[in-house]
């Protein structure tokens, strides 16, 4: 009796123990979530507001990770929910998952506190996820005043981890003339801001945009926009991996353009000479003397006209009176004669007052457009008694200054000439280029640098100066050099 007693009493330990035993496997099954579920997902996502559809929202990012609150148990983010307002994050934790065929289940409820008027909101999550394949439904019940019923659909895929979340406007080009200052791209601020002639009257632009390798731009490169009456347009940049950038481009103000074009011409006997006469100058004059030619209109394919500056050689013998080299030149302002055979340089008078040249506030921008060709045979004839060739190539010049009005001793108004137009103290603001050998146009576009404060209520002169050879000034240069030079514009505040 008690054998069979201890057979009983051991069969029903083992049976106890079997069943614990298989108990406890149960409850130690865990699904894979680090690894099957958790990461980050792109897609589709659509909304629909009591059974009408409200629009899909693409390359919308959603993660799931391992929630802390349980075993088996996701956490779901979703982050910039919008339906007609802008409803922030969707963030329910912790989410039941389920094995099912081919995948997992998951679903789970909370009560959120969302943006007004929404208020406190049950939001309801249910979905499945298949290899890298994942289909969500969220559901938002929104109580009075509003009493909406909210259904948004995800459709998407599993990122990698290995696509770029770089989403960045990286260049937004506008090819337009009334575009006076290129956009400047604010990367801190999302902003994007040009500035536009202030005579222009459309301001329809179409935008040629740049942006991160793998990512796309809403609305797309190349697509007309309207930013007339302070208009802003908004571009959505997102990336590989769903990052999403916003970027707000508008016009940030308007700038007056002064044009100077070289269409009026007189023909003089050995060199051409502009017109009008009370605005450009230029040594010309001088080298007719000599039998040299430093001034010539160039026609132009579209049937307009440039200005050819040369470089003169004296093909004789130089003295105190003749230099050997004259760079070819033209400039705002006077040539005067009156000292031609005592200080050459004090001939030419840079500048005239700002208003009688059309400048009406602060000079920002200096545009226009250059041709250049080197002459062979480079000279320094700053000593007429020992001129040497130098082993190098010419270069030209093109520049513009902004100076003071300042009275001299004598009770007259100081100009700048060939001395003292790169040195004089008077120099507010300078925009200058070294141009060297190219034989097709070319446009520039340079900022004024201010080297005092610009006072609006100060009296300025203004030039805008060309030379053939950079030199001229030291009687330095090639002859035959030749600079070209048309399109002039002056972009001011």
């Amino acid at each position: 009796m008690k054998k069979k007693l201890f057979y009983y009493l051991f069969a029903v330990l083992c049976t106890a123990t079997l069943f614990t035993s298989c108990s406890d496997d149960d409850d130690e099954v865990k699904y894979p979530i680090d690894t099957d579920l958790a990461g980050g997902y792109v897609g589709n996502l659509s909304v629909n507001v009591d059974g009408n559809q409200m629009g899909t929202t693409e390359n919308q990012k959603i993660t799931i990770s391992q929630s802390n609150k349980g075993t088996n148990q996701i956490a779901l983010s979703l982050k910039n929910f919008t339906f007609l307002v802008n409803v922030g994050d969707i963030e329910v934790d912790p989410c039941t998952v389920k094995a099912i065929d081919g995948g997992y289940a998951f679903e789970g409820q909370q009560n959120l506190d969302l943006v007004q008027p929404l208020g406190n909101c049950p939001v309801s999550i249910s979905g499945t996820v298949k290899g890298n394949n994942i289909n969500i439904e969220i559901g938002v019940k929104v109580g009075a005043p509003l009493n909406q019923n909210v259904k948004a659909t995800f459709v998407g895929r599993k990122l990698t981890g290995s696509e770029s979340s770089e989403a960045k406007i990286t260049n937004f080009i506008i090819d337009d003339e009334a575009v006076v200052e290129q956009p400047v791209i604010n990367e801190e601020a999302g902003t994007i801001v040009f500035a536009v002639n202030e005579e222009v009257e459309s301001l329809k632009f179409t935008p040629i945009i740049e942006i991160s390798e793998g990512a796309t731009i809403t609305p797309a490169s190349g697509v007309a926009q309207d930013f007339s009456n302070n208009k802003k347009v908004t571009y959505t940049v997102t990336a590989e991996d769903g990052t999403v950038k916003v970027y707000t481009a508008f016009v940030e103000g308007t700038r007056k353009v002064l044009k100077y074009s070289f269409e009026e011409w007189k023909e003089g006997s050995n060199n051409d000479e502009l017109l009008p006469t009370d605005l450009w100058a230029g040594s010309a004059a001088g080298a007719g003397i000599l039998g040299g030619t430093l001034l010539k209109k160039e026609a132009k394919e579209d049937g307009t006209y440039a200005a050819k500056l040369i470089t003169f050689e004296y093909p004789n013998k130089p003295n105190a009176l003749i230099p050997k080299i004259t760079a070819g030149s033209i400039f705002i302002g006077k040539f005067d004669m009156s000292s031609a055979f005592t200080d050459r340089l004090s001939c030419t008078k840079f500048g005239l007052n700002a208003e009688t040249v059309g400048l009406g506030g602060k000079p920002l921008r200096f545009k226009g457009v250059y041709k250049y060709e080197s002459g062979s045979n480079y000279l320094d004839a700053s000593n007429y008694e020992d001129v040497k060739p130098v082993d190098i190539k010419d270069k030209g010049q093109i520049q513009a200054v902004l100076y003071k009005v300042q009275t001299g001793e004598d009770g007259k108004e100081i100009v700048l000439t060939g001395h003292d137009v790169n040195t004089s103290e008077l120099r507010v603001a300078v925009a200058n280029i070294i141009v060297e050998d190219i034989k097709e146009y070319t446009p520039f576009n340079i900022e004024f640098e201010y080297l005092q404060e610009y006072d609006r209520n100060a009296k300025y002169k203004f030039a805008i100066v060309c030379s053939s050879s950079k030199d001229g000034d030291l009687f330095k240069g090639a002859g035959g050099s030749t600079l070209i030079v048309d399109e002039f514009e002056v972009i001011c505040e």
